[in-house]
């Protein structure tokens, strides 16, 4: 196949670009390179964002880990910053895929993929982080609508995720070993926005909140207190990896052991 390519000088310059027909938008490619080599995508023109520099880093400031959407996964598992003030957030980098995956796929690109069995989505979800775009902020609980649906208008550009930093969190995820994507997979946080649980990989519809495991760890922050939690199959995936009951079984499971490694 053919297509056009602009590497975008500026963010105004990508997002302009991005709105012309069958446009994308690209940083790491792990995603999009691979659909469109399955047949899944066939884009006309690619817009690049690797060379816009106000798209990457890591900082901390008042409270909260902000990072560039063109970040790699690797530098923020290798972040000194993000180890001291989030350490779950760099163990979830340090898991993701492969080295490869991890030197090349960037955060921001995984969000706006928003592939439902990924592992940043539980992390923002998670921690109740805020995506920053062009236009505006996002919370969290406002930006993922479904299987590789977000809340991303045309032309729109995710600029950075700010994260909360959190007194507890933890993370845990059940790999498929050849993808290494969540069968399951359980980010839980205790900080400024409460106790927050988000599961990845098990819902028919992405990335969700587990109430009643909110509810449980919100009066015990302890791995007993998921033990006796039942999370329904319903509207969970089903696949040769695993059944729904399958997955709901390794929900507060996965819940327990990410409290205790908080």
């Amino acid at each position: 196949m053919t297509f056009a390519y602009q590497n975008a000088a500026s963010v105004a310059d990508a997002s302009k670009a991005a709105m012309a027909p069958d446009a994308k938008l690209i940083a790491g490619g792990q995603s999009l390179l691979g659909t469109i080599k399955l047949g899944l995508a066939a884009p006309e023109a690619l817009i690049d964002l690797g060379s816009i520099a106000e798209l990457k880093g890591i900082k901390v400031d008042g409270g909260k880990v902000t990072i560039g959407a063109t970040t790699t996964h690797a530098e923020v598992a290798a972040s000194a910053e993000v180890q001291k003030a989030i350490p779950a957030l760099a163990d979830l980098a340090g898991r993701i895929g492969d080295r490869q995956v991890r030197n090349r796929g960037t955060i921001g690109g995984s969000l706006a993929n928003d592939d439902p069995a990924a592992c940043y989505p539980a992390a923002v979800l998670g921690l109740g982080a805020t995506v920053n775009t062009d236009r505006r902020s996002i919370a969290a609980d406002d930006f993922f609508q479904g299987i590789y649906t977000t809340a991303l208008q045309d032309g729109e550009v995710i600029t950075s995720v700010s994260f909360p930093i959190p007194e507890k969190a933890g993370w845990q995820k059940f790999k498929q070993p050849a993808s290494r994507f969540s069968l399951v997979g359980v980010f839980v946080s205790k900080g400024p926005a409460g106790v927050r649980v988000a599961v990845t990989g098990a819902g028919a519809n992405g990335v969700f909140r587990a109430a009643a495991l909110e509810q449980a760890l919100a009066s015990s922050w302890s791995a007993g207190a998921t033990s006796g939690i039942t999370i329904s199959p319903e509207g969970l995936n089903a696949d040769l990896h695993g059944s729904a009951e399958y997955r709901a079984a390794l929900i507060p499971v996965l819940a327990g052991r990410a409290v205790d490694g908080s």
